[in-house]
């Protein structure tokens, strides 16, 4: 099996890409804290998405890049655009909003590898290593030793709620495969660019049906709409359509232990949220699993 990222022959680019992947992912939870007073969920991701689609159609069209073609070609962007983006951020989002908090939702969506791992041989033929599922079992313990004090301070958990985070991270962890299945030479700018557009068809009903459309357009919410389009709908979805194909789906989940350690640090910096002992401890886990995972 190939490893994520093989040093040997990777450019430099290529070598950075899974660290600024955890970066830039791990700003999500930041921005989902900034936008929630100015903003319903699945409004402000209706426009995100809408506002992603337009510019990574600028970008494809002044590079001149090769869109899908034909109806095969739109539907396995689309379908993967759903589950990536549309089912796993309208679930995380609207879970948050209706009381879960957000370090059990990022708990939730750490166990995206696990399930990875499990389905990824029998939809794709990847045989996951034994040095792989270590890999992956002590990112999960880092993952749980970094929120294990938010889990004894979270009070009463709405089970709707953490019922709907859970099927978000299902359907993320299908799309992955999706991804990978389907959009082995595709150009990565169009297909992102379908698949925001998929993530928008499903998304912006939902909104109109379900939201009174409150959106206020303060500085904050602006901050974050910009942040969210630019630096994680376009530079972080890129990267990870990019890593997806560069590396075995399941190394590249084991990415995903990594964020909740990266948030909780994104939280001590910027909201004064201190850092237990065995918070940092699980961070250390975390990124030992991952390495693992990588060369699994």
């Amino acid at each position: 099996m190939s490893r994520l990222l093989p040093l040997s022959d990777a450019a430099w680019p290529a070598r950075l890409a899974p660290g600024l992947f955890v970066l830039i992912w791990a700003t999500g939870f930041v921005v989902a804290r900034l936008v929630a007073p100015h903003a319903e969920p699945l409004t402000f991701l209706s426009v995100r998405f809408g506002l992603t689609a337009l510019v990574l159609t600028g970008l494809a069209v002044s590079a001149r890049a090769t869109w899908p073609r034909g109806w095969r070609g739109w539907r396995d962007a689309m379908v993967a655009g759903i589950l990536i983006h549309g089912i796993y951020l309208d679930a995380v989002f609207w879970a948050v909003h209706r009381g879960l908090p957000a370090g059990i939702a990022a708990l939730v969506a750490s166990l995206q590898p696990l399930l990875t791992a499990a389905v990824a041989g029998p939809l794709l033929g990847e045989r996951v290593s034994l040095q792989r599922w270590l890999g992956i079992a002590v990112g999960l313990v880092g993952a749980g030793l970094v929120l294990a004090p938010k889990l004894g301070a979270a009070g009463g958990i709405p089970p709707e709620a953490l019922a709907v985070c859970f099927c978000g991270t299902v359907a993320i962890t299908f799309g992955t495969l999706w991804q990978k299945r389907k959009a082995v030479s595709v150009d990565l700018r169009t297909n992102a660019a379908a698949q925001f557009v998929g993530a928008l068809l499903f998304t912006l009903p939902l909104a109109l049906l379900a939201e009174t459309g409150q959106f206020d357009l303060s500085t904050p919410l602006l901050l974050g709409l910009a942040w969210a389009v630019l630096g994680l709908s376009v530079g972080g979805i890129l990267i990870l359509l990019g890593l997806i194909r560069r590396g075995a789906v399941a190394g590249v989940a084991a990415l995903f232990y990594l964020v909740p350690p990266v948030s909780a640090a994104m939280a001590f910096g910027l909201f004064g949220e201190t850092l237990a002992p065995v918070q940092l401890l699980g961070m250390v886990v975390a990124v030992l699993g991952v390495a693992i995972a990588s060369r699994g």
